[in-house]
């Protein structure tokens, strides 16, 4: 029903809906239910009303839906009247002020004047705080309209007193450094201060309502302030940044640090109630709202581990608004609310609305009224508050908590504010702005109108509320003094909480063997369960084969196959009480139809996951993802942060499409340990291999990962072999440190006949960086190193030409690159004169660039003479050619090179 859905012409149909409503107002919409609750208008057993008083409920639903296009929420520019709540447009006039309406009572209002029916609506929808929710569902529409219309929130004066603390604390600390650190990069919070007390609000108020855990992501705006005012973190550690880089407690070498907006941290909040919150800080990058994904991630993670509690564990993420409007990854991470494997029960948003972005105007940075519009996409509610009413910014987190509590969904609060300085503290914002900042300069800041406020209403006296800030200048005079004569050191991260028992990896670790083995007569049961269903499930016919043959795998009568090594890796994990995590798109069957993890009934639809009640203490979870490389990668990720003790693995539909996550992987995956000492033991699976499928079906980008390769920060692999993904994986969790893992998954190797391993091999053996020839190395005067699926292309050739002088060396590791087996391998082959590299990806790309140095070392260290040769394909511009016969033309070329 629209605001001009009723009128005098169509009565006939409102009562009949009347009707309705009394007979089964389930079936009516909720905006009918809306108008007709509340109030009898049946008279006579007739219904009977005045074009006035639908007029009336017109005006009321405008309200309701739109009164936020006149509140007053922009703390430099004074509203407008907007035609959407102009009495003309309802055929109501000044002349029907004083005339009372019976309508008035689904307000609180019965048989109410106009005048007072309009003077309430005003109060709850266009004050400094106001609602944009009109797309909510019934029951959360209705909650919101109660929460607005008839409350009566009010701080008590101690409240007041904490609000007033916190705004005093952010803005001495920005005062401080501004005149003791001029022009130095900071990012002030000054003009959004309100945001300090609505964290408070989340702690005080949130604990009350059962949260007693708060994920928190937030870009650079404001972010030391939280940091210290917040989160507790030690002014002096801010001081000692501004002086110079702070050193370690203990050097550790391959640590290099980030810049004080970037970090994180963790500590434990206590609530006025006594009550306590941990609470942490996801750290960001300079990718601004790459930390949603990040932190939404690390909630789960928390939730899962804590038997999937949702209102236990919150997440809130604090965004810019240019950033909210702007950057993709927002809607990636909205639309994750609701999908099962990624829901976190509803997450807190804050966009700082400072009304521009980094030089840019709103009009320039969005197309949309408020910044905060893209969550209407998934129907997600909004409360803008005026960010210098700091009671209504905190009354909007109170609403804010609440609702998340009671409905499980995401909310927005839209905090308009402005921001005091340039985007960074030496930068002209004039230059682009100029009318603005000459009224921000005017401007009183959000403590010195809430000290008046509060003056005024004598709560606090004015001298209390400066000699409350005079005490935190000289207290932070005092740090700022300590800190020059003993700069404080960092702490190293601790190995504590769900990280207990592990260590830091170092690089030694690459060379050292992994116990990865199992014991082959429960690694059979596994396998007979993976093939299993049960009597009154119908599986799809074409599954029958693929189950029976897993049997056959499992009792040992046939070899082990891809997708049931992946199975028999993930079973063993949960059999040890390690939870298994897979997400990403179509990775319940595979894109290749290689895994069927997971099955569904023909007749019913119902899900049957065989594993998935392998050991109660462990759960396995494979779930398609929403189409998102960026936003899913992110959460991955972040879920492994917080929970080492689970495999967590990502899965590219094709691995061309894993570059849709290159910030995750350069910003996060290469680069964590290094910057933040944040370890992660995320696994990406990528398929990989040229099969003449095109240029975006060919190549995961192995080079760029590689690239990114340093001071063992993660492992890159190309496997060949069932047995080897079995121990990788395994070996993921084996170890007492945890590393990212980048796998270079086969597409039609999946199905290979040589591609196989014997059960045994699982259960017995250990992962391999280097798999031998066995061809007789005497006779061996050409050694060819070869990665991943080609290698079954040249050994079907060398099988062809009978080649016996040539052997063919499987690198599975490429990075840790290990050497030592390398040399091993290099010096069984005494009459050998050349070493071969081959891959199938262009010169530019694959491997190529990175081990050639790498052998290169390792024949001079060895003291061998052999002359290095690149077999493969010419420097490209694209990965692949889009043609199969070029593809094919090609493929053999490369391999005539090796055996002519």
């Amino acid at each position: 029903m629209n605001n001009n859905g009723i009128n005098s012409s169509n009565l006939e149909y409102i009562e009949a809906l009347y009707g309705d409503f009394k007979a089964k107002p389930e079936t009516l919409a909720p905006e009918w239910r809306s108008f007709f609750e509340g109030v009898e208008f049946a008279q006579s057993g007739k219904f009977g009303m005045s074009d006035k008083e639908l007029s009336v409920f017109q005006l009321i639903q405008a309200y309701r839906a739109q009164g936020h296009l006149e509140a007053d929420l922009n703390p430099l520019y004074k509203p407008t009247a907007n035609e959407a709540l102009n009495l003309k447009t309802f055929g109501l006039s000044d002349k029907d002020l004083n005339a009372k309406f019976q309508i008035g009572a689904i307000v609180g209002k019965q048989n109410a004047s106009l005048s007072e029916i309009i003077t309430h609506l005003q109060k709850a929808y266009c004050g400094k705080i106001a609602l944009q929710a009109a797309d909510a569902s019934a029951a959360e529409y209705k909650w919101l309209q109660q929460e607005f219309e008839g409350s009566s929130f009010k701080l008590t004066p101690e409240e007041k007193k904490t609000v007033l603390a916190s705004l005093t604390k952010a803005e001495t600390l920005e005062k401080f450094v501004h005149t003791r650190y001029v022009g130095t990069k900071r990012f002030s919070v000054e003009g959004a201060d309100s945001i300090l007390p609505m964290m408070d609000t989340i702690v005080n108020r949130g604990s009350q309502a059962g949260i007693k855990e708060l994920h928190m992501g937030m870009a650079h705006r404001g972010r030391v302030n939280m940091l210290v005012n917040f989160f507790g973190k030690g002014e002096e550690y801010v001081f000692g940044d501004f002086n110079g880089p702070l050193e370690l407690e203990k050097a550790v070498e391959d640590f290099d640090g980030d810049v004080k907006y970037h970090l994180g941290y963790k500590t434990e909040k206590k609530a006025t109630n006594g009550s306590s919150v941990k609470a942490t800080l996801a750290y960001n990058p300079s990718h601004l709202e790459t930390v949603n994904a990040v932190a939404l991630g690390i909630t789960r993670a928390a939730q899962d581990l804590n038997a999937g509690d949702r209102k236990s564990a919150v997440c809130v993420l604090i965004h810019g608004d240019a950033a909210f409007a702007g950057q993709g990854i927002i809607q990636e991470t909205l639309q994750l609310a609701a999908v099962q494997s990624h829901t976190t029960g509803g997450t807190i948003h804050v966009i700082i609305d400072n009304q521009v972005g980094f030089t840019t105007s709103a009009k320039d940075a969005r197309s949309t009224r408020y910044a905060s519009d893209p969550a209407k996409m998934t129907f997600t509610p909004v409360i803008h508050v005026n960010g210098d009413d700091v009671e209504s910014c905190v009354r909007g987190m109170d609403i804010a908590i609440r609702y998340r509590q009671q409905f499980g969904k995401d909310v927005v609060i839209n905090l308009i504010c402005y921001r005091k300085y340039g985007h960074n503290e030496g930068d002209e914002p004039a230059f682009t702005q100029p009318l603005m900042y000459d009224l921000i300069k005017a401007h009183a800041t959000v403590r010195e109108l809430y000290a008046q406020k509060l003056a005024g209403e004598n709560s606090v006296d004015q001298k209390t509320a400066d000699d409350l800030y005079q005490q935190a200048m000289d207290r932070l005079q005092k740090i700022f003094e300590d800190t020059k004569k003993a700069p404080p050191k960092l702490k190293n991260f601790k190995f504590e909480g769900n990280w207990s028992g592990l260590r830091k990896g170092v690089e030694a670790d690459a060379d050292k063997p992994v116990n990865t083995s199992f014991d082959l007569a429960k690694l059979k049961q596994i396998g007979e369960k993976a093939a299993s269903y049960p009597a009154d499930f119908t599986p799809h016919p074409k599954l029958l084969k693929l189950l029976e043959s897993r049997k056959n795998m499992a009792s040992g009568k046939d070899p082990v196959d891809w997708g049931m090594g992946e199975l028999l890796a993930y079973g063993s994990l949960l059999a040890e009480g390690k939870s298994v995590r897979l997400t990403g798109e179509d990775c319940v069957r595979g894109t290749f139809t290689h895994r069927h993890a997971g099955m569904y009934d023909v007749k019913t639809n119902k899900a049957f996951f065989p594993l998935a009640d392998t050991n109660p203490k462990a759960k396995l979870l494979v779930a398609e993802s929403i189409l998102s490389e960026y936003g899913v990668m992110g959460y991955e990720y972040g879920y492994t942060t917080y929970d080492p003790n689970s495999l967590v693995m990502w899965e590219a539909q094709f691995g061309d499409f894993v570059n849709g996550a290159q910030i995750v992987i350069d910003q996060y995956i290469a680069a964590a340990e290094s910057k933040w000492q944040q370890m992660s033991g995320l696994t990406l699976l990528l398929p990989h291999g040229y099969e003449g499928q095109g240029p975006e079906h060919s190549s995961a980008r192995l080079e760029r990962f590689l690239q990114s390769c340093a001071m063992y920060n993660m492992q890159v692999c190309n496997l060949t072999t069932p047995a080897q993904i079995f121990h990788a994986l395994r070996r993921q969790m084996v170890r007492d440190f945890r590393k990212p893992l980048v796998i270079m998954t086969p597409k039609s190797l999946l199905r290979h006949p040589k591609a196989v391993s014997p059960i045994e091999d699982l259960a017995n053996g250990s992962f391999q960086p280097v798999l031998g020839d066995a061809t007789d190395k005497s006779k061996v005067d050409t050694v060819v190193f070869v990665s991943g699926k080609f290698y079954y292309e040249l050994l079907e050739e060398r099988e062809k030409s009978k080649k016996d002088n040539i052997a063919l060396v499987r690198l599975e590791q490429i990075y840790p690159f290990p050497a030592r087996q390398v040399a091993e391998v290099l010096k069984g082959y005494p009459k050998a004169k050349t070493l071969i590299w081959a891959q199938e990806e262009p010169k530019n790309m694959g491997a190529f660039q990175h081990v050639y140095f790498k052998f290169i070392e390792v024949v001079q260290k060895a003291g061998l003479q052999l002359r290095f040769e690149y077999a493969g394909r010419p420097e490209k511009a694209s990965p692949a050619v889009g043609s199969v016969h070029r593809h094919k033309t090609e493929q053999a070329d490369i391999i005539k090179s090796i055996f002519s």
